[in-house]
């Protein structure tokens, strides 16, 4: 079974505008990383492959990290960005398709937690558009926290033939405290068959310089419960994690949360999950691997 980290991020903040890197506190990073940083980590893990996922709303990084797979075939697939309230959805789409590397467009993303619409996602428009991303074949990931959960249930139950992915299980404010609203959105979301959920993410959403196993351990056993091992998907969310923790410290948290679980649940969960839900070009044991399929 192949291993998947199915949510990193390549960018060059000298080349582009990234807005939500701004702060003060994500100086850190705010440097460029390139695959040349990322393959000796995962080389470190066993790793053997990933998923680019977007980071600006720009057309033109998805083209480019198109091209990139072609030079790093190790990145299986890219989770880009368009346009969902345009006219022309399906033209975008296919003019990202036919471009270098076009055939590892694998999803589509927006930073939706970013807009000041906390039901963007749920506007005539967007699902408009995100009915187009699901005859297309595509993913589409939800970037949200528990603000904008209500609107992604009602995106997800007018598109059933959609697959939706949830991004760092909508991001638990683990440094507050338990959130009661969170969990129970998280679990409504998890009762629609055609959304899975990345175990990523969890890290930044704690104390970065104090965190421990125990901090995580609440948010990983619910979406472990609400979503079980069939729709759960590894991400790191590299190079994000490094304000928290080296990405070796990631892939060991993650590790320890799924220790409970059969061999072939945490084959599924590292690898064959992601591959079956993006459709990645890679072999895979469809007997230990489902994700989601719609």
């Amino acid at each position: 079974m192949k291993t998947i980290d199915a949510h990193q991020h390549f960018w060059d903040p000298s080349r582009a505008s990234y807005p939500w890197m701004e702060a003060p506190a994500l100086a850190p990073i705010r440097r460029p990383f390139a695959p040349a940083d990322l393959r000796p980590l995962l080389d470190a893990e066993g790793i053997d492959g990933c998923i680019f996922v977007q980071c600006r709303h720009d057309e033109e990084e998805t083209a480019e990290q198109l091209a990139a797979t072609r030079a790093h075939t190790w990145i299986a697939g890219v989770v880009g960005w368009i346009d969902l309230e345009a006219p022309d959805v399906d033209a975008r789409i296919a003019r990202l398709r036919a471009m270098p590397g076009g055939e590892r467009l694998v999803g589509i993303r927006h930073i939706v937690h970013d807009e000041k619409d906390e039901a963007w996602l749920a506007r005539p428009s967007v699902v408009r558009g995100l009915r187009r991303v699901a005859a297309a074949g595509l993913a589409y990931d939800l970037l949200v926290r528990a603000r904008e959960l209500p609107a992604a249930i009602a995106a997800v139950r007018a598109i059933p033939e959609g697959r939706f992915v949830l991004d760092h299980a909508a991001k638990p404010p683990i440094a507050r405290g338990w959130d009661l609203a969170w969990a129970e959105r998280v679990a409504t979301l998890a009762r629609e068959p055609n959304v899975a959920c990345k175990l990523s993410g969890l890290v930044t959403e704690a104390s970065w310089d104090s965190w421990t196993q125990d901090d995580l351990a609440p948010a990983f056993r619910h979406v472990i419960d609400a979503f079980g091992p069939g729709r759960l998907i590894y991400g790191s969310d590299w190079p994000v994690c490094l304000l928290a923790a080296p990405y070796r410290r990631v892939k060991a948290a993650f590790d320890r949360a799924i220790a409970g679980l059969s061999a072939d649940e945490c084959a599924a969960i590292r690898g064959g999950n992601a591959i079956a839900t993006y459709r990645l070009a890679v072999a895979r044991d469809p007997a230990s691997a489902r994700g989601v399929q719609a």
